[in-house]
């Protein structure tokens, strides 16, 4: 009699659950997807809040350019931020293909090598030193742009272009190691470190890529200061080149029936510039009616350049 029981006792055990495999491998897949996110987003998030702050300021020197502030042409927060979108989902836009791109190339040579390269990059992230060393050269080198700002800024031709080389890499980044690597280091002890040192290299990236564009902002107000004619980055970022002529009330026209860029209206009252006085003015909004309004600069002869009645 109790033959029977043990042969099916024996049996139970020794009948494989396979029910549970399938869970086990969703929760890895989910818990590898969330995990993917959480790396992409703490720093993706940083970068982008500081890109927005630094693109703030550009657009301040900028509109400083003409002699006015982002507000007296009608830009506050809710305007520049719908603006600034333009700008920040393109630039996500394009690091996500560059990401792409070396993540299938990473893995190429990762089947080329056999799984050498896999191994060798696991075995650099256990050495924390290693790791500290370069993202506090990349840190350093997010410097760069702050440093051509100012550079721009002492500049006697503010028009001068500025090129990276790489001795100025190299210093950089060798600063950065200076400053970096022991704080760094630091930081890789524990996984709240670790995660804040995403954060600190995501905003670094940020405010490094946010100067260089401050630089090509106010390079392009100066080009439409002096030439009426605006750039391809200025367009990215919201800048509005409208050009139109003035009339009174009545519809008597105004200032010769020239062209006169809108750079925005605040208060009720625009913000003009008259290219060929090199003059930015305000006209009550009220009193002025705006005719041939168009969003690109009207023709001119080769050679333009604005204020030549001032001449």
């Amino acid at each position: 009699m109790t033959s029977p029981s043990y042969t099916a006792h024996s049996a139970d055990t020794h009948i494989p659950d396979l029910t549970s495999a399938a869970p086990e491998q969703e929760t890895e897949e989910k818990v590898g997807v969330l995990d993917l996110l959480e790396k992409v987003g703490s720093v993706v998030v940083p970068l982008g809040v500081t890109l927005y702050a630094l693109l703030y300021m550009g657009y301040q020197g900028m509109y400083g350019i003409f002699g006015i502030t982002p507000e007296q042409a009608g830009i506050d927060q809710s305007v520049l931020l719908g603006r600034l979108l333009g700008t920040i989902l393109p630039l996500l836009i394009l690091g996500a293909i560059v990401t792409g791109l070396l993540i299938s190339v990473a893995w190429l040579l990762n089947v080329v090598t056999r799984g050498l390269a896999g191994r060798a990059v696991q075995g650099m992230r256990k050495q924390p030193w290693i790791v500290a060393v370069l993202a506090a050269a990349w840190a350093g080198a997010s410097y760069l742009g702050f440093m051509y700002f100012m550079t721009a800024l002492d500049a006697a031709d503010p028009t001068a272009s500025i090129s990276v080389e790489a001795g100025d890499v190299l210093i950089a980044g060798g600063l950065g190691v200076l400053a970096y690597v022991v704080p760094f280091r630091l930081l890789r002890r524990k996984p709240v470190g670790r995660a804040g040192l995403k954060v600190l290299v995501g905003a670094l990236t940020g405010i490094g890529l946010g100067y260089i564009l401050m630089i090509q902002m106010i390079y392009g107000a100066i080009n439409v200061l002096e030439k009426g004619e605006s750039t391809a980055l200025l367009d990215a970022v919201g800048f509005q080149t409208q050009w139109a002529k003035l009339q009174d009330s009545s519809g008597k026209p105004l200032y010769d029936s020239r062209w006169m860029m809108i750079l925005g209206e605040h208060e009720g009252g625009y913000a003009v510039y008259d290219c060929d006085r090199a003059l930015t003015f305000r006209k009550f909004s009220e009193s002025t009616i705006l005719t041939e309004v168009q969003m690109f600069s009207p023709d001119r002869e080769k050679g333009f350049t604005c204020g030549s009645l001032a001449e």
